[in-house]
């Protein structure tokens, strides 16, 4: 990659200036002020003791003396305070897009491990379940460009309140509807999870305001726990660690009966429909981790921990004494005897290492329990060191919607397959009736515009998503990368030639300013896949594609591809070609499709 090269070049000046500062090399902001840039004079004067233009001429002129040794700058200049700008020679240029690859990225032979989406069955997966999906997906795919093996994990929250809450508003409602689950097996799956979503509304709306649907519900959580353990008994073979049935009293066993076969439905249910969406999302899982396993893993950890004093109980529950680290005490068992969420992600780490050995495990969740995750690093690290270093949040922010322009199926809820239909039907509507394959080509255009929507933005702010912009086939946007990649296509196409072949090394021509630029962007892309994975910042790509989309279409304005002398027909076909190949790749890593034609 070149700026890891003339990153190398530098450091090798300074050592034998005697100086070792942070070298940082860039991409200036205007073109006309070179193709990489670096500030390292300005850094380094002050311990050079002496005047940074004075420093950045030293370093320039060093470098240029041994450029013929290097055969790599046609140019290095000074300007400004001391700023040294550096432009490449059009044959490394060439050279340098030839590969779409990262060479040694800085997750290079790693076993890295990435849990996302984390939906709750019995509820519908919501746009906060997709943010979350759509980052894993693009992380998962930027770590192994950068060399990584990794394992895409999902930890769904079959157990809890939330099951409790949909369970007893589920017997509330099929009794009022005079409903069987007999009547429900028969509905189509997008029915059974719609009433699944309102069995959950109705239980939440009751628990929040009567003391005494409070008081079934969390009776009813008891039996949700036992449904959960008797459930992985006969699906996975699970053997209980704890023993959840010395809270069952006598007067709940119909109930109990009742509530068992109504969890195991719901729960095959909504495992189905995220399958469903997860297949049109392009997500495939290498492994799936219920909630109510990691919580009994999570309540042995814990309670084998309490004579070590890693853990204290305290008024009836157990609790990690945070305020030891500077953070605060959270709860891990309640009073009620049951594992909470800290508890069970306790529980999840070593069994996802069990499963296979990995360097890195990173979780994508949202900002709002940042607070929550610094005390469960801090409790992993004290009962497993090793794995509380090699687990890492990845913190995303809200998703947040313009007031009015949106509504679900049902209550305030933007569910996942709402949104998806929604995005392909407003893309169908402005697709002339004449394209082939419309609805197929509809369907990877809305999913490229919600996609690039929510990844285009820093992954720890909050963001505002549009869905009428995202569908925007101009601007910054899926649709318009994808459109610049059909029409790069089918310039090739009518040159009668496929993608790649193109051999230029011979070509000697006086490129203009608009294709140098895209020569020099398209010898970026590794440095750019590359810094994307080191940040975990699939917004620094998705700047990257837009920049290199808007360049090649101004070039396309303004210079005659197929219609121009042998030499010139040649290079520019080969801009087209590689621009397309970039975009392709690029939106790849994004998790998005292209389609031949738009």
């Amino acid at each position: 990659m070149l700026k890891q090269e003339i990153k190398k070049l530098i450091e090798k000046e300074l050592a034998s200036l005697g100086v070792e500062v942070l070298v940082v090399v860039d991409y200036p902001a205007d073109p006309a002020h070179g193709d990489y840039a670096s500030n390292v004079a300005l850094i380094s004067a002050k311990k050079l003791g002496k005047n940074p233009k004075e420093v950045a001429q030293e370093i320039a002129e060093k470098m240029r003396m041994k450029n013929k040794e290097w055969q790599m700058f046609e140019k290095i200049d000074i300007a400004g305070p001391g700023f040294l700008n550096f432009w490449i020679k059009y044959d490394i240029l060439v050279a340098s897009n030839t590969s779409l690859d990262v060479e040694m990225g800085i997750f290079h032979e790693k076993k890295i491990v990435v849990e996302y989406t984390d939906p709750n069955p019995f509820k519908e997966l919501h746009i906060g379940h997709l943010y979350s999906n759509i980052i894993g997906e693009s992380l998962s795919l930027l770590f192994e460009a950068s060399g990584a093996q990794v394992r895409r994990v999902d930890y769904y929250g079959d157990v809890g309140m939330h099951v409790a809450k949909s369970l007893w508003g589920l017997l509330k409602k099929m009794k009022q509807d005079n409903v069987s689950l007999t009547d429900l097996r028969q509905q189509p799956l997008t029915d059974r999870i719609t009433y699944l979503g309102e069995g959950y509304a109705l239980g939440s709306n009751a628990y929040a305001n009567d003391l005494t649907v409070v008081e079934e519900i969390k009776d009813i959580n008891y039996l949700v726990y036992m449904s959960g353990q008797e459930y992985l008994q006969k699906k996975l073979g699970w053997q209980p660690q704890i023993d959840y049935h010395q809270y069952l009293h006598a007067e709940n066993k119909s109930l109990y009966t009742k509530v068992k076969e109504l969890y195991e439905a719901g729960k095959d249910w909504s495992l189905e429909n995220f399958e469903r969406l997860y297949k049109r999302l392009g997500t495939t899982f290498d492994n799936y981790y219920p909630e109510s396993i990691a919580g009994e893993r999570g309540y042995k950890i814990v309670k084998d921990n309490i004579a070590t004093g890693i853990f204290v109980e305290s008024e009836g529950a157990v609790i990690f004494p945070g305020e030891k680290y500077g953070l605060h005490n959270r709860v891990f068992i309640n009073k009620l005897g049951l594992p909470t969420y800290e508890a069970k992600e306790l529980g999840l780490a070593p069994w996802k290492y069990e499963d296979e050995p990995y360097d890195l495990s990173f979780i994508v969740t949202a900002t709002e329990i940042a607070g929550y995750f610094g005390v469960l690093i801090e409790a992993l690290k004290q009962v497993n060191p090793e794995l509380g270093k090699k687990t890492k949040p990845i913190l995303h922010g809200m998703v947040r919607l313009p007031e009015g322009k949106m509504s679900s199926r049902w209550g305030n809820v933007i569910s996942v397959g709402w949104l998806l239909d929604e995005a392909k039907a407003r893309v169908m509507s402005r697709m002339s009736d004449e394209i082939l394959d419309k609805e197929a080509i509809a369907e990877m255009v809305g999913l490229a515009a919600i996609k690039y929507a929510f990844l285009k933005s820093s992954i720890g702010k909050d963001i505002v998503f549009d869905l009428e912009e995202s569908v925007n086939f101009e601007g910054n946007s899926g649709p318009y990368l994808q459109y610049t990649y059909t029409r790069a296509k089918s310039v090739l196409d009518k040159a009668g030639k496929g993608e790649g072949g193109f051999d230029i090394s011979r070509t000697k021509i006086k490129f203009t300013s608009d294709e140098r630029r895209l020569l020099c962007l398209l010898a970026r892309f590794p440095e750019i896949v590359d810094e994307a994975a080191t940040r975990y910042a699939p917004q620094v790509l998705c700047t990257y594609l837009f920049e290199l989309a808007q360049t090649f279409n101004l070039f396309y304005q303004k210079s005659p591809i197929l219609k121009t002398e042998e030499d010139i027909r040649a290079f520019r076909l080969h801009l087209t070609d590689k621009t397309g190949a970039v975009l392709k790749r690029g939106l790849h890593l994004l998790g998005i499709s292209v389609p031949d034609h738009m």
